[in-house]
């Protein structure tokens, strides 16, 4: 299983399946795959991906579950206090 962020940096950024989808060159469909976990991209299209956000392929997708960034944001302000 392959963890992403996809949805969260979609809803960030106001932008629909589809229009990632088309930015991208894939199905919609496949953009909900993703996000639902029932489809490994290939490296071509992590890349894409990780191309048009604008953000290292490890930060959208990773082989290990995501911490809740609320989780990630307290740790930090913990740290810094």
């Amino acid at each position: 299983m392959l963890y992403n962020r996809i949805a969260v940096l979609r809803s960030e950024r106001s932008l629909s399946r589809q229009a990632l989808a088309q930015a991208v060159s894939v199905n919609t469909q496949t953009i909900g795959f993703l996000e639902r976990g029932d489809y490994t991209p290939s490296l071509e299209l992590a890349f894409k991906i990780s191309r048009f956000f604008k953000l290292p392929v490890e930060a959208i997708f990773s082989p290990d579950p995501f911490r809740p960034l609320s989780e990630q944001v307290y740790m930090l302000e913990k740290r810094e206090a």
